[in-house]
């Protein structure tokens, strides 16, 4: 029997007895100083608490926008790069975390056989949302003044297919991944059984073809075409608005493949390197070669694919001006529910009641010596006569209907002729 075993960040073990297995073992920095063992964690959890932030509040922003209805194909499509985002954050990022801090796998069967496909389709989801985006992109930007109405069950069938290709491409991670136990404790293992093991050496070629180089691939080829079409439309007769709109789209969405394009390019060097090493080992012509990448290599490029979700949204936020209104519109209304409704303050506009000013002192002795025919300036409309019950409750809004505003006109223009008339005894009846 031929056994080969490291103690870096991945153990890759082969043994030669009855039957051949390949057994790939990750996750664990297994005899590594104690503080990698716990920087590395909290790398990770920092990474997914504001990664989870950012994609929740995005999320919340888009859906917003969708309900408002403004409902298109490409928003709809970063939605699901920030579900599979913030899927990754919280289902995965948790428990690497826990594994990497572990000598031993201590997080059950059910954990083991689910994870690393987890995160695999979670990739691949992202990598075959971003080709698909970038073909809308192009259609857009091709003819942005053409309205095309995009059904609801026609994006749930794109996203549909999105999600069952990205977890079918990836069952055979699910179908080998299993625990083994050694010396120093229970280990996740890809274990390759012999009958399987010519197939596994075409998906572990063809694999990072379909999932990482293809689809970038396509989306560089269509942002390339969009950016010619934004240069061929600067015409003066288009509309400005439009144009500048689909190149600012465009420029979003390049920028969005080109962070995933480098962020996820060390961890596709580090999955040929184990493959190919270990497929040599296998085959006898390099049985002393280790087939484990170095430590350092393998743990940055793992944080750089987590990093990866938290750099998505920012990029959004950072390029997309729609995003950042739907963001400060979310914030308001967050901050609206929570504060009590202010109390509306006394002004000029804003009366508290219905009041005549009251007239200063030195006329208060002449006001009393009236005949009678003259208001108190200062009695609440309540109080006044019944006469003017009807009249005061048209003023209760504050709102003075015309024929009673006339009405008082002229009783203050008869009043003052009758004080004003130098011979009164003339207008009197015998």
């Amino acid at each position: 029997m031929l056994r080969m075993d490291t103690l870096d960040g991945n153990n890759v073990t082969m043994e030669n007895n009855s039957s051949t297995k390949w057994s790939f073992t990750e996750h664990s920095l297994f005899q590594e100083p104690r503080e990698l063992r716990v920087l590395v964690p909290a790398i990770l959890g920092v990474i997914c608490v504001l990664g989870a932030a950012c994609n929740l509040t995005a999320m919340a922003v888009l859906f917003s926008n969708a309900h408002k209805g403004k409902l298109s194909l490409i928003n709809s499509l970063i939605f699901n790069l920030m579900f599979a985002d913030g899927l990754v954050l919280l289902f995965s990022v948790p428990f690497r975390a826990v594994s990497f801090s572990k000598a031993s796998w201590s997080l059950g069967w059910v954990v083991c056989k689910t994870s690393d496909w987890f995160l695999q389709s979670c990739m691949a989801a992202k990598s075959f949302t971003v080709a698909t985006m970038a073909k809308a992109c192009y259609c857009y930007v091709s003819n942005p003044t053409k309205q095309v109405s995009v059904h609801l069950a026609s994006i749930l069938m794109v996203l549909f297919f999105i999600w069952i290709s990205a977890c079918f491409v990836t069952i055979p991670l699910w179908l080998f991944t299993t625990l083994q136990r050694k010396i120093r404790g229970l280990v996740c293992v890809l274990m390759i059984p012999p009958q399987a093991l010519d197939f596994m050496t075409v998906y572990n070629k063809a694999y990072p073809l379909g999932v990482y180089c293809a689809p970038l691939s396509i989306a560089l080829m269509y942002f390339w075409k969009a950016y010619g079409q934004c240069q061929r439309r600067s015409s003066k007769t288009q509309n400005l608005r439009t144009q500048i709109r689909s190149r600012r789209l465009t420029l979003m969405l390049f920028s969005l493949t080109v962070a995933m394009a480098i962020l996820w390019l060390p961890q596709w060097v580090v999955w040929v390197w184990e493959r190919h090493m270990a497929e040599k080992e296998i085959d006898g012509s390099q049985p002393y070669v280790s087939s484990s990448p170095p430590l350092l290599l393998t743990l940055s490029a793992q944080l750089l694919t987590f990093t990866l979700s938290l750099v998505n949204p920012l990029i959004v936020l950072s390029l997309s001006e729609e995003f950042r209104d739907g963001y400060r519109g979310l914030w308001r209304r967050l901050t609206l529910h929570q504060q009590p409704s202010p109390k509306a303050k006394p002004g000029p506009h804003n009366p508290t009641s219905l009041k005549c000013p009251c007239p200063r002192p030195e006329m208060s002795a002449q006001l009393r010596g009236d005949t009678g025919f003259r208001m108190n300036f200062c009695q609440e409309p309540e109080e006044q006569s019944g006469g003017r019950e009807a009249d005061t409750g048209s003023l209760k809004d504050g709102v003075v209907l015309p024929d009673v505003e006339q009405f008082w006109h002229e009783r203050e223009i008869e009043d003052n002729a009758e004080e004003n008339d130098p011979v009164p005894w003339e207008h009197q009846k015998g």
